[in-house]
């Protein structure tokens, strides 16, 4: 089961790393809306698993 948790933990991981990527392409390209919106989203994505998987391992 650890192997499940930290898995998990890696891939939120790169939800979060995505997202911000995707937040600095589109601000260095000048932005638009979609950009943001997908990084924003792509963070939260990552952040909301990590929690969760916090309060369910606790």
């Amino acid at each position: 089961m650890i192997w499940y948790r930290r898995s998990i933990l890696v891939f939120s991981a790169v939800f979060v790393v995505i997202g911000v990527v995707l937040l600095v392409r589109t601000a260095i390209a000048g932005g638009g809306l979609t950009g943001y919106v997908l990084g924003a989203l792509f963070v939260a994505l990552g952040v909301g698993r990590i929690q969760i998987e916090r309060k369910r391992g606790a």
